[in-house]
C-alpha cells in the first residue's frame, strides 16, 4: 500500500538512543507534548502524533553526518513527522517560545517547486535530530 492510497497510514515504531531518560522525558513529554507509554529503568514510550517512539537509555546518542538539500546541511539522520499547515507553525511558535535552538530555522523549502514543504530542525537534548514539516497540499509529499 502506498502512502496516497485513501486507507488510514498506520502508525510507526521507532527506537532511538538518549543519554538520560529524565532529560529525553522533560524534552519529549514537556517541550513536544507527546504523552508517555510504558517505561524501565533503561527506556520510555513516547506518543509522537499517535506514533511510538522509544527512548533507549546508551552511552552513544546523535548523528552528526549531514547532506546538502536546497542550501542548507540536513542531518543525515534525522525523524519527525509531518503535520497539517497550522499545526506546524503552532510547533513552530511554541518552540521558539521555548528557546529551542534551530539548526535549519522554520521556513518554507523548495519554494514555487513540485514539493515545496515548511520545516524546521533541532536537536533533542541527547543530539538526535529532528524535522518537523508540513505541505499546504499534502498530495505533495511524495510529488516528483
Amino acid at each position: 500500500m502506498s502512502a496516497t492510497d485513501s486507507k488510514p497510514v498506520p502508525p510507526f515504531h521507532l527506537a532511538f538512543p538518549v543519554r538520560d531518560k529524565e532529560e529525553a522525558r522533560a524534552f519529549y513529554a514537556g517541550i513536544l507534548g507527546c504523552g508517555v507509554g510504558r517505561e524501565s529503568d533503561r527506556w520510555i514510550d513516547f506518543d509522537l502524533y499517535g506514533h511510538q517512539v522509544v527512548a533507549h537509555v546508551t552511552e552513544e546518542a546523535g548523528s552528526r553526518a549531514t547532506n546538502p538539500v536546497d542550501g542548507e546541511e540536513v542531518p543525515a539522520s534525522h525523524f519527525g513527522v509531518i503535520l497539517a499547515w497550522d499545526d506546524w507553525h503552532a510547533l513552530a511558535d511554541r518552540l521558539k517560545a521555548e528557546g529551542i535552538r534551530f539548526l535549519i530555522e522554520p521556513q518554507i523549502r523548495f519554494k514555487g517547486q513540485v514539493g515545496e514543504q515548511a520545516t524546521m530542525f533541532f536537536l533533542d537534548p541527547s543530539g538526535n535530530a529532528l524535522e518537523f514539516k508540513s505541505f499546504q497540499d499534502m498530495g505533495q509529499i511524495f510529488a516528483r
